[in-house]
């Protein structure tokens, strides 16, 4: 599987934060959200810095290791 995933989801489970709430702060709306966290859609760099910002987490965090 060549697909890049993402960790957002277990650093939104590690922290107790839900993906509505993460949306809000995003300003995107929930379906795209769970998009990301469900590894359907990935964000762009720019949108996963600004996520890493508000879970306060570095970048690094919130890409699967594996991948890289």
């Amino acid at each position: 599987m060549d697909k890049h995933m993402n960790r957002i989801k277990e650093v939104l489970e590690e922290k107790g934060i839900k993906q509505i709430w993460l949306a809000e702060k995003l300003g995107k709306s929930f379906c795209i959200v769970n998009s990301y966290v469900c590894n359907r859609r990935q964000p762009s760099l720019e949108v996963l810095f600004e996520i890493a910002k508000i879970l306060q987490v570095n970048p690094k965090e919130l890409i699967d290791s594996k991948e890289l």
